[in-house]
Order: structure tokens, then sequence, then C-alpha cells
């Protein structure tokens, strides 16, 4: 048993090593990924937050459940050694056909079952059922190495007909010798495997997931390098535009598939149109504003006739991510499938080569690395709606203070000046019509100078000029309204998973 173990840890260090180099080389997903994007749609909104806090932020989150899946697998291995170890004892001749069978047929069904609604990722842009058979035979070659080399292992290091001695323990010096051998290549693996496992921590998501966009540099169109950024992934994919696709499926009487060549010659529109994240708080900068470039996808949609039932559609990511939209929403003409952002291609964070647009609606369903629009009747799910967010994801209207700060200290001779006061307003599709300001808390309030007051689809920059004429704590507060002529509230029923609502407050000291 104590060979079987041996020998199944460094079977599943070298399984590991091979998903690595496969993730990396080929941009094949594996299970040290896909398995917690499967889990963490069954894990709602509430116990989420609640252990993403425990281990310390969304990015600690995502480098632990990594490291628990290669830690776990490297775990079942060595217990699968050891019942391979027990089975030997018994039974010393144990065909091929039998390994092969319980180590590499049964698990790679496992994992087509458990795993499917997420076989369809890879990285560089694979059409999803094509990927789908990719990952497949990706795991396949895992499974057969970590079955090769368990009981290849298990045998060189038993060698049964000589090791044993008289009294019939297992341990002799050609044991031992076999033993350091053995685990050499299990050293091997396990360096191979820190080898790669440092280049793709270097192109990992962890130094640009959760970029904000905030404070006194604010732009009306926000630079693509500094657009605010969410991603469940660990690596984001890096699509090859040779092999991209975009499919339209589903209830459709003539289902179709594009390549980036067919979108030159279709109109392109462009659109400002500003995004934001459903988990923004009042004070965050979970939002920016962009021009793009894109088609309809009501044209896209129309080309393939839409039948009878047809009442959302599920927009699918390369990288496995899928949200829905209600038939009518993705029929507006104001949402995009979009090739361009700020004048030049999407950047690979932005979802290269297409990604959808949909205006008025949190930013999960702006689906990124965009490469199926499949339309669906009522029932369907996407990925976050999946784990209970929503049901509400149209954007409330917010506005916020980035000037000055909270807890700023301001000297009264200064103040008597002016202190000029600066923040954002965004009414989803609404448009922004008004922004009013109050230093008292919300008694009094002010008409503040829209500054730029952007598009329907966009949001607006204000501005005040605050002159407090005496020494006190001041709490500044904003309010907007939208084109609608809808005063900013908030929404004391409205669940945090579909957006939080409020008035965005801070305090101000002014002293001699």
């Amino acid at each position: 048993m104590l060979c079987g173990f041996f020998a199944g840890v460094v079977a599943g260090i070298a399984m590991t090593f091979a998903m690595l180099l496969l993730a990396w080389a080929f941009d094949i997903a594996t299970p040290l990924v896909i398995l917690g994007d499967r889990l963490s749609v069954f894990i709602s909104p509430k116990p989420f937050f609640w252990i993403m806090g425990r281990v310390g932020g969304y990015n600690h989150l995502k480098q632990l459940g990594v490291g628990s899946s290669m830690f776990g697998q490297i775990l079942v291995g060595a217990i699968g050694g050891m019942v391979y170890g027990i089975v030997r004892r018994k039974d010393q001749q144990i065909r091929y056909r039998w390994t092969f069978l319980i180590f590499v047929a049964l698990p790679l069904m496992v994992s087509a079952i458990l795993l499917w609604p997420v076989l369809g990722t890879h990285y560089r842009g694979i059409p999803i059922d094509a990927a789908r058979l990719i990952t497949l035979l990706g795991l396949a070659i895992c499974f057969l190495l970590f079955e090769r080399v368990l009981v290849l292992g298990f045998n060189f290091l038993t060698n049964r007909a000589q090791a044993k001695t008289a009294t019939g323990v297992e341990f002799s010096p050609r044991l031992g010798r076999r033993a350091f051998l053995f685990g050499t290549l299990g050293v091997l693996f396990a360096g191979g495997g820190a080898a790669i496992a440092r280049k793709l921590f270097q192109i990992a998501t962890f130094s640009y997931d959760g970029t904000q966009y905030k404070g006194e540099g604010i732009q009306p169109i926000t630079p693509n390098d500094q657009f605010y950024c969410v991603t469940k992934n660990v690596v984001d994919p890096r699509v090859d535009g040779g092999l991209w696709h975009l499919e339209v499926s589903g209830l459709v009487r003539y289902p179709r598939t594009y390549r980036i060549l067919d979108f030159k010659t279709m109109e392109l529109i462009d659109q400002e149109t500003t995004l934001m994240c459903i988990s923004n708080g009042l004070d965050a900068g979970l939002m920016s504003n962009a021009v793009w470039r894109g088609i309809r996808m009501a044209d896209l949609l129309q080309a393939s006739s839409p039948l009878a039932g047809a009442e959302r559609v599920r927009l699918h990511g390369v990288d496995n991510y899928t949200d829905t939209v209600p038939f009518e929403k993705a029929t507006n003409p104001t949402t995009l499938v979009a090739l361009m952002m700020n004048g030049v291609e999407l950047p690979d964070r932005h979802g290269f080569p297409a990604r959808a647009i949909v205006p008025g609606y949190f930013g999960e369903k702006h689906v990124k690395w965009l490469t199926r629009i499949e339309v669906t009747k009522a029932n369907a799910k996407g990925f976050y709606e999946t784990q209970g967010w929503g049901p509400n994801f149209i954007v409330p209207t917010r506005s916020r203070i980035d000037v000055p700060y909270n807890e700023m200290w301001i000297k009264l001779a200064e103040a008597a000046k002016g202190v000029p006061v600066k923040g954002v307003a965004f009414g989803g599709d609404r448009g922004i019509s008004r922004v009013e300001f109050s230093s008292d808390d919300g008694e009094n309030w002010d008409d503040a100078k829209i500054d730029y007051p952007g598009t329907k689809l966009g949001w607006a920059l204000w501005s005040f000029n605050w002159e407090p004429d005496e020494i006190d704590d001041y709490t500044l507060v904003v309010r907007a309204t939208d084109g609608d002529s809808k005063v900013q509230e908030f929404e004391e029923n409205r669940s945090f998973t579909s957006g939080i609502t409020g008035f965005h407050k801070i305090v101000v000291h002014v002293f001699t």
C-alpha cells in the first residue's frame, strides 16, 4: 500500500503538470480552473461574499481555488494509488484494460457529465462544440498519463519477484534505490509544473481584476487601459482571430456562423455607452464610459429568422461565461456586438474580438469574448443568474462625488474662496437631466453644473463651486434626475443582488 501511495502521488503530480502544460501551451481548459467555474454557480451571493471576505478578496479566492484543485487531485491520485496497491497485493495480474477503464475511461466519463456546461471553454477562441472535444481530449491525455505513471511506477517500485525479503516485507536496498529514482521523476514533474505555474501567474488577471476608475482625473471618455475591469477568470482568454467564430443559434430558422472578415462588409455604428458593475458601491469606481463601434445585434438575429417562443437571448463567451437578456432588449437598436473600443480593436481584457454592449443593464450582461448568440425560451439563465444575482439587472440612477475626498480637512480661508466639488452621474439608458448638490446632508439642494452631459446611454460629469462660510463638519451629498424625470432614490426593498441604491455622502471638515 505504501508503494501504491507513493506511485499515486507521483502520478498525481504528473497529471497536474500535464494540465498546466496544456493550459499554458495550448490554451486548453482543465479542471484546475473550470471545476471552480462549475461549482461557483451553486454558491449563492451571500455565502460567496462571506467566503471572499474570509480569504482576503476575489483574487485570493481565485488563487485558493486553483491551489486547492491542484492539491486535491494529487490527494485523489494518492488515494487511487493506495487502492491500486491493495488490489495488486491480491491479484498481481491486473490487465491493462482494467486499469485503463478505472483510471482513464471512468474519470473521463464522470468529468464529461459533471463538467459538461463548462467544457466548451477555450482561451484561444475555438467555437464551443469543437472546444468541448478538445477539452475532453486534453482530459483523456492527462488521465492516461496518470494511469501509465501509476501502473509502471508501481511495477518499478515493487518488482515483486525480486524485491521481497525472506520475511515477505517489501523493503530492501534495491527498493530504496528505486524509490529514490522514482521520487526524482516526481520532483522533475513538480519542478516543471511550478515553472509553468509561474508563467501562468505572470499573465493571470490578478494585476488588473477589480480595476476602478474614479478620482480627480475622471475624463468624459475613459482611456482603455483605465477602463474598469471585473473578470471571473484566473487567466483571461487571448483569442486568435483566425480561429474565432460567432454563432447565432437556438430558436432560429437559419443558424449562422460569422468570422471577423464577414463584419467588414456590414454597417458599423459608433455609440457612446457607460458600463457599471452590479457590485459597484455608492463610492466605488467599477464604472467607465467608452465609444463602442459595432454591429446591431438585431441585424444578426433578424438574419437568422427567430422562431416562435423566442423570449430571451443567451450570450456565450469563449471562457464559458454566459448571461441572458430579454429578446426585446437584444433586438433594441442600441444593443451592439462591439468590435472596437475608443477607435481601436477591443483590448484582450475587454473582449477581443467581440463583446456585447447592452445599454441600461449592469456590466455582467455585456458579455466579453462573445462566441455564441443563442435564442432561447424564457427559462434560460446565465452564470450569475444561476448563482442567484438579480432578478433586476436594470441600472438605477446613480451619482458620485469624486472631489473632494471623504474626511478631507480644509482651512476656512481657503474654503471661502470656493471648494470645487466634482463627480459623475449615470442614469442607465435614460440619460441625466439634472444634478443637485447639498452640503447639509440633504436638507437643502442646489443645482450643480453639468459639464459633460454625455449621451442618453452614458454618464454625465458635474461640478459645483461650494463656498462654506463658517467652521463646521459638513456632510456633502449628490443626487441626480434621469432623462425620464425620475429622481434618484434609495429603494429599501431592492436586494443587493440587483445592485444597491442610495446617495453617496462624504464628510468635509472646515477649520481655522
